[in-house]
């Protein structure tokens, strides 16, 4: 990857969001966005090469909102990436443990740590984000506030590692979407790869189970199906998809067929087919 590509992530330097850039081009700049529609729209004015976008995460489940942005981006699907979250607990420089009385993170990095800030008996402040958290204590300069982020977030504030390993489990996992302007599609159809779309049903009896038939009796594999409501409407239910498999395979095409028949006209979007991440099936 040359240094003159960039991609944005929502956050603030240190989050996990940067911290996935980091792994998948450790070569390229980053950008950080304030918002995920400040992300995509980064890539689109072309400020940005590709975005980097969460949309699920093992403990907290999918990225609210993300499922809206992704159809009206206009972007492309070209990669995933599985970045294990590893939560520190971080203070100033100088700090000890026992100093620490009060830890500042997000939520959730809150929530996945609670048994073991019980246990050290210290007390959580909710943060709007956790790379946030690590800027604002690093700022604040007091020895008994901690944070809850990542180790890059301690490289970038300056802070120490107090607790390498505040997790309640190690199981924690965040699935990306590399996203960019142009289709990158695999030119090796054999190749494991992940095909994700949108569609729209027609209101007809049993059409959802009627409209995923040619995925089953073409053998591809569904391994996400979810539903959503469209456009603020309680009546306009649009459905996302990851599948296994190429779009260029003659299965694909069938099932495509055949999915397109029960939607409405245009009611199909395919949002990518990209190399499927290695993670996929060591996590199986």
């Amino acid at each position: 990857m040359a240094m003159d590509k960039k991609i944005a992530f929502q956050g603030v330097p240190g989050a996990y969001s940067h911290l996935a850039c980091s792994s998948v081009m450790p070569k390229a700049q980053t950008l950080a966005s304030s918002s995920f529609s400040e992300m995509v729209l980064s890539v689109q004015r072309g400020e940005a090469d590709f975005a980097m976008v969460p949309v699920e995460n093992s403990t907290a489940g999918r990225v609210a909102d993300i499922h809206h942005i992704l159809p009206e981006s206009g972007l492309f699907i070209i990669g995933e990436h599985y970045q294990p979250v590893h939560h520190k607990l971080l203070a100033i420089r100088g700090a000890q443990l026992n100093d620490i009385t009060e830890v500042h993170s997000h939520e959730q990095g809150l929530a996945q740590c609670r048994k073991s800030l019980e246990k050290l008996g210290i007390k959580p402040v909710i943060h709007a984000d956790t790379a946030g958290a690590a800027k604002d204590i690093a700022l604040l300069g007091d020895k008994n506030v901690g944070a809850i982020a990542s180790s890059l977030a301690a490289d970038i504030y300056d802070l120490d590692i107090l607790e390498a390993n505040i997790l309640d489990s190690n199981s924690n996992t965040t699935r990306f979407l590399v996203m960019a302007r142009e289709e990158d599609i695999p030119a090796d159809p054999n190749l494991p790869a992940i095909t994700t779309l949108i569609f729209e049903v027609r209101s007809v009896p049993a059409v959802l189970y009627k409209a995923l038939g040619g995925f089953a009796t073409n053998g591809i594999n569904l391994t996400k199906l979810e539903s959503y409501m469209k456009g603020g409407s309680m009546q306009a239910a649009q459905f996302y998809i990851d599948c296994e498999g190429h779009i260029n395979t003659t299965a694909m095409a069938r099932a495509l067929e055949e999915l397109r028949f029960y939607c409405k006209d245009g009611g199909v979007q395919i949002l990518g087919t990209y190399p499927a991440s290695p993670a996929r099936y060591a996590k199986a």
